[in-house]
């Protein structure tokens, strides 16, 4: 049975300008349960994640500012969001959706998180609507536990996982493949195991030849035994902050590499949403539970 991690905070009263990305986290569960792609015995509710858990990913004393509200006014805005203690639960809860989640996919070959993918948060800061990174740290939770050891954290969102590659420079059991457009926020970038640059427009075809080549490359030289896929769909031509031209076929073709590969090799996959700023929402919603459905029929669950 597919697992997926859904809070009621995922949806965040925010102001209009932030609406879509916060509404979505609402409409994938219920699209998902319309269609008939999953049962509500599926979801589970996630807790406020633990602090010690938080700390092994991210700086103490910037966890610390989070928690008691203190952060400085220049890092909130550089945040972007008005921080507020329902906010840093939010993140709390996603951290935790996210943990639980790579627990399920090491039973189960795949697990996803509704929300997540908040990949521009790095060890000491916040950014890009990014207070703290879920999958990284899963990921550092999974090695410290010692339910993982090598871990390839393969981020497709259409900007660079900036945060991950900053957390986990250096760090020889973790593997941070980000696939991104070069043009595009942030415009400073970390630097991560591999990074692969796209020019403005990229389509399907391109796209996806430059996925299989790098995937597999990663997965031969590597060798993970736990995977994080950060699924974010603002690479399709219809959003308003991507700049590559993919269609609703390549996107799903793209999670359905993804899969694939982990399938092929017996290498377990959580899954976050990450970004999706089309003008209609259906847009966003039907991309998201493409990704689902992909992993449900390779996955055979």
């Amino acid at each position: 049975m597919l697992r997926i991690a859904y809070h009621p905070a995922y949806v965040h009263p925010l102001r209009t300008g932030h609406r879509f990305p916060m509404v979505k986290y609402e409409l994938i569960p219920a699209q998902l349960l319309y269609e008939g792609v999953v049962s509500a015995a599926c979801f589970f509710q996630p807790q406020l994640v633990d602090i010690p858990n938080i700390v092994l990913a991210h700086d103490a004393a910037y966890v610390a500012s989070l928690i008691d509200l203190s952060l400085d006014a220049k890092m909130v805005r550089r945040i972007g969001f008005p921080l507020s203690q329902s906010l840093v639960d939010r993140e709390r809860y996603i951290l935790d959706g996210t943990i639980q989640a790579s627990l399920f996919a090491l039973t189960h070959g795949v697990a996803f998180n509704i929300a997540g993918g908040t990949h521009h948060a790095g060890r000491d800061f916040g950014e890009g609507f990014c207070l703290l990174n879920d999958q990284a740290v899963a990921a550092a939770y999974l090695l410290d536990t010692q339910q993982a050891k090598k871990v390839l954290i393969i981020d497709l969102d259409v900007h660079q996982g900036n945060g991950t590659a900053h957390i986990f420079e250096h760090h020889p059991d973790v593997f941070t493949f980000s696939m991104h457009s070069e043009k595009n926020f942030p415009f400073i970038k970390e630097r991560s195991d591999l990074d692969v640059a796209l020019p403005d427009g990229m389509p399907d075809e391109a796209y996806l030849a430059l996925l299989k080549m790098h995937l597999s490359e990663v997965f031969h030289t590597f060798n993970p035994d736990f995977v994080f896929y950060q699924a974010g769909v603002d690479i399709l031509a219809t959003d308003k902050l991507g700049k590559l031209k993919l269609t609703a076929t390549g996107c799903r073709l793209r999670d359905e590499i993804v899969f694939e590969k982990c399938r092929e090799n017996v290498v377990p996959v959580q899954v976050s949403m990450g970004g999706g700023y089309s003008e209609h929402i259906k847009d966003i919603v039907n991309a998201h539970v493409n990704t689902y459905k992909t992993a449900l029929d390779i996955f055979d669950l």
